[in-house]
C-alpha cells in the first residue's frame, strides 16, 4: 500500500452509505473495510459482534496466508474467503489491490446473499478510494524520510 488514506468528512459519509446499504441487502450484521496489512478505514453496523482491531489484523494475515496457498496451485489470489461457525460466520473478499471487506453475519441471513451484495460494493467502495487518491488525499510514506538521528537534540 503506497498512502494511508485520508477520508473526508463527505468521503465518510459516502462510505457510511454504500456499507449501510450493503447490510439492509444482505441482512448482514457488520462490515469493515481494511488495507491488506489489517489498518480499518471503515466499519459499520453491529460493533458489539466483535473487535475490530484484531478481526482486521487476523483477517489481513488470513489474506496474505491463502495468497501463498492461491499461488501454489497456479493461482493468483483467493478473491474471497469463508469462515463458517455454529451461529456467526465471516466472508471477506478483496475490495481492490490494497484492500479487503469483511461481512459478520448470523444465521437470519446466507452466504450466498451476502457473496452477491459484497460485490457490487466491493466495486463501489474501490471506486471511492481511488477517488480519494486521485484527489492527493491521504499522507505518503517514504522510507528514506526514517532517520536513525533524534529529531529533536539539545545542540
Amino acid at each position: 500500500m503506497n498512502a494511508i488514506p485520508c477520508l473526508t468528512i463527505e468521503d465518510v459519509a459516502t462510505l457510511d452509505g454504500v456499507l449501510a446499504d450493503f447490510l439492509t441487502k444482505a441482512e448482514a450484521d457488520l462490515t469493515v473495510v481494511i488495507d491488506r496489512g489489517g489498518n480499518v478505514i471503515s466499519q459499520y453496523g453491529d460493533m458489539t459482534v466483535m473487535d475490530v482491531t484484531i478481526i482486521a489484523a487476523l483477517a489481513a494475515g488470513s489474506f496474505a496466508a491463502t495468497k501463498e496457498l492461491a499461488r501454489r496451485i497456479g493461482e493468483v489470489e483467493f478473491n474471497a474467503l469463508y469462515h463458517q461457525g455454529n451461529g456467526n460466520h465471516i466472508f471477506m473478499n478483496s475490495v481492490d489491490e490494497d484492500n479487503i471487506m469483511i461481512t459478520v453475519f448470523g444465521r437470519r441471513t446466507t452466504v450466498g446473499l451476502v457473496r452477491f451484495y459484497s460485490a457490487g460494493t466491493a466495486q463501489a467502495v474501490s471506486t471511492l478510494l481511488k477517488g480519494v487518491s486521485r484527489n492527493g488525499h491521504g499522507f505518503e510514506f517514504d522510507p528514506s524520510d526514517v532517520m536513525s538521528s533524534p529529531v529533536f537534540a539539545d545542540q
